[in-house]
C-alpha cells in the first residue's frame, strides 16, 4: 500500500469517526448522567473565537454557565452577546493568561460573583506558522502562551475549584504534534523521551528545563541540530510540554481527598478550520470542540491524566 493509499484510508477513517461523533452529539444526556446544572460554572480561555467560541457554545447549550475570557474585552463582550441573544448563559471577562495582575483580577471577580468554578478549559494558544512554514521567530511567545499560560491558569484556578463528588474538571486543548513517542514529529533524543514519559519521576522542573533548553538553542541558532520535532517545531514543543504537564498534574491531583478531586485531561481537536490554521483545516470548529465538551461533562467517570482525540484515548 502506497503513501497516498494510506492517507486516503486514514481520511476515510477520520470522516467515519466524525460522522459517528456527530450522531452521538444528537443524543441528549439522561437525567441520571447530568451531574451539572445552571449553577455549574465553566471557564473557557480564549473563548471569543475559533474552538474556544464553539466549546463555550456547546457547554452552554448543555445548560452550563460559561465564562469565556478574552485578552480584548470588547471582542469578548461581542462574543458573549451573540450567545446571550440566543438565550445561553455565557458571560465574558477580560483575561491575559500571561499577566499576573489580570489573572488575579479575574480570580477575585470569579470568586465574588460565582464562588469559584467547576470546569476549566485551557484553550488560549498561539501559532505563527502556516502550511509548510517552520519559523521559530516567535518561539518564546509560543512557548510562553501555550505552556506557561496554561500553568498560570491551572495554579490560579486550583483554589477556586468547587468541592464536589463529581470532581473539578480541567481540559487542556493540545495537539498530536506534541506526542512524546509519536511515529512522526517526535523528539529524537531517546533519553529525553524516556524521562518525559516516566510518570513516576516526572517533575515540573524537568518539563521547564526541556522548553528552556529549546529556547536557548533558538537564541543561539543551534535548534535545528537539537533533535526537536521537525514540523511546527515551536508549537509542537509547547504542546509536548502541555501534554506532559497534564500527566504530572493528574498524578498530583490524585492525592487530593474525596470530594476535592480534580480530573485533568488533554485532547487534540484536529486540524480545525480556524484563524490559527488560516482556515486551511479539514475539521469544523464544531467537531473540533466536541471532545473537550465530552471530557468536561463525563458522567461518573474518574478519567484523568489521559490524552484524547475524537472521543478516544490516544497515546502520549
Amino acid at each position: 500500500m502506497g503513501k497516498s493509499d494510506k492517507a486516503e484510508r486514514a481520511k476515510e477513517r477520520r470522516e467515519k469517526r466524525l460522522q459517528e461523533i456527530s450522531l452521538l452529539r444528537t443524543i441528549p444526556y439522561s437525567d441520571h448522567q447530568r451531574w451539572w446544572s445552571a449553577e455549574t460554572v465553566a471557564v473557557v480561555t480564549g473563548g471569543n473565537r475559533g474552538i474556544g467560541f464553539e466549546i463555550s457554545r456547546q457547554l452552554a447549550a448543555h445548560g452550563v454557565t460559561v465564562i469565556l475570557t478574552s485578552r480584548d474585552h470588547s471582542v469578548g463582550l461581542e462574543a458573549a452577546k451573540v450567545f446571550q441573544e440566543g438565550g445561553l448563559n455565557v458571560f465574558c471577562h477580560q483575561l491575559d493568561v500571561l499577566d499576573t495582575l489580570s489573572i488575579n483580577e479575574f480570580c477575585d471577580w470569579l470568586k465574588q460573583n460565582y464562588g469559584g468554578l467547576d470546569i476549566l478549559i485551557n484553550n488560549a494558544a498561539v501559532n505563527f506558522n502556516q502550511g509548510s512554514d517552520n519559523s521559530v521567530e516567535y518561539a518564546s511567545q509560543v512557548i510562553t502562551t501555550n505552556y506557561y499560560g496554561i500553568k498560570n491558569m491551572i495554579q490560579a484556578m486550583i483554589p477556586l475549584m468547587k468541592h464536589s463528588a463529581h470532581g473539578g474538571r480541567i481540559v487542556n486543548v493540545s495537539s498530536r504534534l506534541g506526542r512524546t513517542n509519536g511515529k512522526r514529529n517526535k523528539l529524537e533524543d531517546a533519553n529525553l523521551r524516556e524521562k518525559l514519559s516516566n510518570i513516576d519521576t516526572l517533575s515540573e522542573e524537568m518539563i521547564d528545563q526541556t522548553v528552556s533548553t529549546f529556547l536557548q538553542q533558538v537564541q543561539e541558532g543551534t535548534w535545528e541540530s537539537g533533535g526537536w520535532p521537525k514540523t511546527f517545531t515551536d508549537y509542537s514543543i509547547s504542546k509536548l510540554a502541555v501534554n506532559t504537564y497534564t500527566r504530572l498534574m493528574a498524578r498530583i491531583f490524585s492525592e487530593r481527598p474525596e470530594g476535592e478531586k480534580i480530573y485533568i485531561n488533554c485532547y487534540c481537536p484536529g486540524w480545525v478550520k480556524t484563524a490559527m490554521t488560516g482556515y486551511a483545516g479539514n475539521i469544523s470548529a464544531e467537531d473540533g470542540a466536541d471532545t473537550a465538551v465530552w471530557l468536561a461533562l463525563l458522567p461518573d467517570q474518574a478519567v484523568t491524566g489521559k490524552f484524547f482525540a475524537e472521543r478516544r484515548e490516544i497515546s502520549f
